[in-house]
């Protein structure tokens, strides 16, 4: 276990929040354990999922710059969020990130920032003082070294997105935030799963088509264990996709045979690969000679969903909601 002690101007702390979390503050975070002995005074966040638990927590005055978006951000933080200066829409350098003297970095993604991050190494990080949070669900029961995205090593599960917002929150010294952030999710979970649940769904299955990188290579598809998996797993829903990592790719052939009773499309607003629109993935299911068959495709049973709901984050729990709202529909055309 690496440590890093970070020490944070006190007079950048306010009587209410340094009341509410007792400090110093110890956090173990994805193989480093790091202390802070008062809230960061600012923080950068490097990933969508960080940018907006931060913004749920009531931070977003705290965040000096963010990158890394998938999707448009959320409605509700529209406008807090255009008051947040965007340092890349992907990945940021290094000098940009720093120069911002962030009290905090805090990354959606190890890729980003860790053994070999393309942002930077928590070391590099930490020798100029600059402490570095890493999103749980991109750790806990999972290895990065493994494949291009990493492999899960246990099926994810909403737990590890409410530790990282506990935590988020105990660092900036407002942890009653984070409980109650929490309680709201945890009662919108189990009401997706409860009513999927009365459903009674039997033989059902699912592929979640994330993007490709080109329209004639194999698709990146949600693999057993991540954020999709989950879903399907509380919805009583079987992945076609037998296989831990977070997004291999399969080829059309092998989906056409496995045969999903639902197929499910990821909206993204970036556009770094030409898979990434909509639009594109719907004219492909339209036209391509094998997945035009499928049944799924025939029947229209196609379903849309946000992007970054397929990955771990406090979207997640809408995820559940929407594939709900779907299943629901389908059994009264029943």
């Amino acid at each position: 276990m690496k440590k890093l002690t970070i020490g944070v101007a006190l007079a950048a702390v306010s009587v209410g929040a340094a009341m509410a979390q007792d400090f110093p503050l110890t956090v173990e975070n994805c193989g480093h354990e790091i202390t802070f002995d008062a809230p960061p005074a600012s923080v950068v966040s490097i990933g969508q999922a960080t940018s907006e638990a931060l913004y749920l927590l009531g931070l977003g005055d705290k965040v000096a710059g963010t990158a890394v978006w998938f999707t448009d951000v959320l409605p509700e933080f529209s406008e807090v969020n255009s008051k947040v200066e965007r340092l890349a829409d992907n990945t940021p350098s290094f000098e940009a990130v720093v120069n911002k003297r962030p009290g905090l970095v805090a990354s959606q993604y190890e890729w980003y920032v860790g053994p070999k991050g393309s942002v930077g190494t928590r070391e590099q990080f930490h020798d100029l003082s600059v402490p570095t949070y890493i999103w749980p669900a991109d750790c806990v029961g999972k290895d990065n070294s493994v494949g291009v995205d990493g492999t899960r090593q246990e099926l994810i599960s909403t737990e590890v997105i409410y530790r990282g917002l506990i935590e988020l929150s105990q660092i900036f010294g407002v942890p009653e935030r984070g409980e109650a952030a929490v309680a709201d999710l945890k009662a919108r979970e189990v009401a997706a799963i409860d009513r999927a649940k009365a459903l009674g769904l039997e033989d059902t299955s699912a592929l979640f088509w994330f993007s490709s990188s080109k329209m004639d290579a194999d698709p990146y598809v949600a693999g057993e264990k991540g954020a999709p998996g989950f879903i399907m797993t509380q919805l009583g829903i079987d992945n076609v996709v037998d296989s831990n990592e977070e997004w291999p790719t399969v080829g059309w052939e092998t989906i056409a045979k496995a045969n999903p009773t639902y197929i499910v499309l990821a909206d993204l607003q970036r556009r770094k690969f030409p898979a990434d629109a909509i639009e594109v993935k719907q004219e492909f299911l339209a036209t391509d000679p094998v997945a035009s068959h499928m049944d799924a495709v025939k029947a229209g049973r196609v379903i849309v969903l946000d992007a970054h709901a397929m990955d771990a984050t406090i979207r997640t729990i809408s995820g559940l909601e929407l594939l709900a709202d779907a299943m629901e529909q389908q059994a009264a055309t029943q």
